[in-house]
């Protein structure tokens, strides 16, 4: 579908139209060539429209604009939102390319990432998420899946939805003190002390109480964090019910439900094995550990066991509006996190994705 924009400017950097096609996402390409520059001058020109589509459809493509730099990279989510930020809370261990460009996540290539919107369970999630790709991974793998959540809220088992919305979620996480990480543990979270970037407990107890997150002190010196969040909220610009929590990335079964859904997706004998592990895995967990003491887990609010069935009903309705979309060197895809979830599919050879958020 060819679509006119709203009086673009025209000129030797700056494309005459656009064309744009597909719902999630909206993707957007330059007729002609117009570049870095091209696209963050029409950008600023267009910023209604483009935080229009980006509500409406949840995520934008931009594809073919030659973005090879970090730098160009971040230039262009301030065009989209100029209110980037740098402090991540999250659970993926990254590296900074620039003081807020990220790479996405530097999680081994095997495991999957279940949808999630960014930051779900902090006071104050990121309103917007930007990927980059600079290397893309071999067809066929490393895919950054959307899901629009106001579709999953929709879909969602009305009994299983009404028992997350009347409970709440209870999250827990587990942080090893620095320098007594298990290189041989891929399970373990990164230490404390590279997520809130300090090893000073006054601080770190601060940015909780700012996050709503009660700190846990071990003899040890590792840390507990015990948080809670509603399983959905109302979009802040439409009102529209989002399923927004991070219970598809926190809750014990996930080992063994989003890797079976991947090899049936993409049968292989990789994919096979990984779901087996994941699997016998989690029942290793199950009956060898205290599930408070994973290192991450959660329940509902009030501290009851969420099913594994009503954790299967959600991510039926996560994967039933699933959109897979192969990455291309130089992509970028800007995502309304207000309503748009994202995750990460395995994949094979080389493979860098770039983040930044505000």
């Amino acid at each position: 579908m060819k679509m006119e924009m709203a009086e673009p400017a025209t000129g030797p950097t700056q494309p005459s139209t656009y064309r744009s096609q597909g719902e999630l996402p909206r993707v957007i390409h330059a007729d002609g060539n117009p570049g870095v520059e091209g696209l963050i001058s029409w950008l600023t020109g267009q910023a209604d429209y483009v935080r229009d589509q980006l509500t409406r459809h949840g995520a934008i493509l931009f594809r073919g604009f030659d973005v090879t730099e970090a730098n160009d990279f971040e230039r262009i989510a301030r065009a989209i939102d100029d209110g980037l930020q740098s402090e991540y809370l999250g659970l993926s261990p990254r590296n900074a390319l620039t003081d807020y460009v990220f790479t996405a996540s530097e999680i081994p290539s095997l495991f999957p990432i279940p949808e999630h919107n960014e930051m779900s369970f902090v006071a104050h999630p990121p309103r917007s998420v930007f990927f980059w790709c600079k290397s893309e991974p071999a067809a066929g793998s490393g895919e950054t899946p959307l899901v629009d959540m106001r579709n999953v809220y929709k879909d969602l088992d009305p009994e299983v939805r009404e028992r997350f919305e009347r409970r709440g979620i209870r999250i827990v996480r587990n942080y090893r003190a620095p320098g007594k990480q298990r290189p041989w543990d891929l399970t373990q979270l990164k230490p404390w002390a590279d997520m809130f970037q300090t090893t000073d407990h006054a601080i770190v107890e601060e940015k909780c109480a700012r996050e709503n997150f009660t700190p846990i002190w071990g003899e040890d010196n590792s840390l507990k964090l015990l948080s809670f969040q509603p399983a959905a909220k109302a979009h802040p610009r439409t009102g529209e019910m989002v399923w927004f929590n991070h219970a598809a990335v926190f809750h014990t079964s996930n080992g063994d439900g989003e890797l079976r859904r991947i090899f049936l997706l993409r049968p292989s004998l990789r994919s096979f094995l990984a779901w087996i592990a994941g699997k016998t895995y989690t029942v290793a967990q199950r009956r060898l550990r205290n599930s408070d003491d994973l290192p991450m887990h959660c329940t509902y609010g009030d501290g009851t066991i969420i099913p594994d069935s009503d954790m299967e009903a959600v991510r039926d309705a996560i994967w039933k509006n699933l959109v897979i979309t192969p990455w291309k060197n130089g992509d970028v895809l800007a995502i309304d996190n207000d309503s748009t979830g994202h995750g990460r599919l395995p994949f094979l050879g080389p493979r860098m994705i770039a983040v930044a958020w505000a």
